[in-house]
């Protein structure tokens, strides 16, 4: 959508709101919904404030220590949202609605290094140096429940009805149990201007994925923004919730696996075109892959989905065509791309793209040649091991040169507060695991 298609659509009376949103730590849209003509009047030229809070907080927005950007000392003022108006769009699942992304810029209008568009465009910004940009897209798995998310809440997530009740993995039968559903959010994604390829069945019981065509890499991450919100909104609207969590259970966790590719300024396909520069592209993946799997499993409970036999990778490996790895790559001449499958459905898209852009580059720079492809079983590789706990993640990437040098120091203090934050909340709970374990046993 156009500015101008948006004033026509204001003064036509068919939009009278705008939500002007930016992706959190969390990969979660946060801002404001606001009346459309002052949208128009004012926000274009000047952009939105929201509180630097949002920027600092735990996942239940509780102010926190540590961080460097805001605190009670600094008096947790404002930054600004400044619309990108490439990612107009109208919002179908909500009346009279309109939405666009925002960058976060400080009053100065120094771009807010720690947010996560603005880590994804500085690397961005590394390969353009180069005249490349990157394509991306990703595959985001979802499990769907019967109850709505009031009733899982109160609940307490035990006992929830999951829409499938068996292995509906590329089942035609399985998923229509649920098109009423899962067809609305396709539809409603391309009445947004979301381009939808396809949706299928998956393991887990309920668990499902909808993917969205190959894209700058940029509003690749913003599509998967938008969907994972708009998923849950319309998934609310239907009576049903979606939880997108890594691990929910003891079966299938929910992936996200994230395919990139390099391009040049006139679009021709730089991996197809100097192999060497592609294998050196992906011997940086694995050499860094340890080190900043922390932007890739930013939870507690994201390193619960490595076991193996559960096609999320445990090894740190690359293989053609293969899932046991935790880079495969696929596709041959224009397609030959490499496919990430270490994130989860928790992962915060800007991140975990930027992560795989600064593994390359440094594959490239320092001429990293590519060991073998693995054949056969990866889970059962002598092969380096992925981070098994969020602790040894934050140590990794706490020691990692390639994340200051790619990232900056204060970006990468910043990211391992967070972490710090997570760990600290996760060792202070009681899980009903401990109870269950101790209350009468112990």
């Amino acid at each position: 959508m156009t500015l101008d298609e948006l004033r026509a659509a204001v003064a036509a009376g068919t939009v009278d709101t705008v939500v002007l949103g930016f992706a959190d730590m969390q990969g979660r849209l946060q801002g404001k919904r606001l009346v459309a003509q002052h949208f128009l009047e004012e926000v274009v030229s000047h952009g939105a404030e929201a509180c630097n809070y949002l920027l600092a907080v735990d996942v239940d927005l509780n102010t926190v220590e540590g961080y460097a950007m805001a605190s009670w000392e600094t008096g947790y003022g404002d930054f600004e949202m400044k619309p990108d108006f490439e990612m107009l769009r109208l919002v179908p699942w909500h009346e009279g609605t309109a939405m666009c992304m925002a960058d976060l810029h400080w009053h100065d209008d120094k771009p807010v290094s720690p947010s996560p568009r603005q880590i994804l465009r500085r690397q961005l910004d590394r390969l353009a140096e180069r005249g490349w940009t990157a394509l991306a897209a990703t595959e985001l798995e979802f499990i769907i429940f019967r109850d709505t998310y009031e009733q899982a809440f109160h609940k307490r997530y035990h006992g929830l009805e999951p829409a499938n009740l068996y292995n509906v993995d590329y089942s035609i039968l399985g998923t229509s149990r649920v098109e009423p559903l899962v067809g609305r959010i396709r539809r409603e994604m391309a009445r947004a201007g979301l381009v939808v390829e396809n949706s299928k069945g998956e393991c887990n019981f309920g668990q499902h994925e909808i993917n969205f065509t190959y894209e700058g890499a940029l509003h690749a991450a913003d599509t998967h923004t938008i969907y994972k919100n708009g998923a849950k909104e319309i998934a609310s609207q239907e009576g049903m919730a979606i939880t997108f969590m890594a691990k929910y259970n003891e079966r299938e966790g929910n992936s996200c696996h994230i395919h990139l590719s390099v391009r040049g300024e006139d679009g021709t396909p730089v991996f197809a075109e100097q192999p060497e520069l592609f294998e050196r592209f992906v011997a940086g993946q694995l050499a860094c892959l340890r080190e900043l799997t922390l932007f890739k499993a930013p939870n507690i409970n994201s390193y619960k989905r490595y076991a193996e036999g559960s096609f999320a990778p445990t090894a740190v490996a690359w293989g053609r065509d293969n899932r046991t790895c935790s880079m495969r790559v696929i596709g041959d001449g224009p397609s030959l791309r490499v496919e990430s499958r270490v994130a989860g459905g928790d992962v915060n898209p800007y991140l975990a793209i930027a992560a795989m852009i600064a593994a390359g580059l440094h594959g490239i720079d320092e001429e990293l040649e590519l060991e073998p492809p693995l054949e056969g079983n990866a889970y059962t590789a002598n092969k380096p091991h992925v981070p098994s706990t969020l602790r040894e993640a934050r140590q990794l990437f706490a020691g990692s040169d390639v994340a200051r040098e790619a990232f900056g120091q204060d970006v990468v203090e910043h990211y391992l507060n967070c972490a710090d934050v997570e760990l600290r909340a996760f060792e202070s709970a009681v899980t009903d695991w401990e109870r269950f374990r101790g209350f009468e046993r112990l």
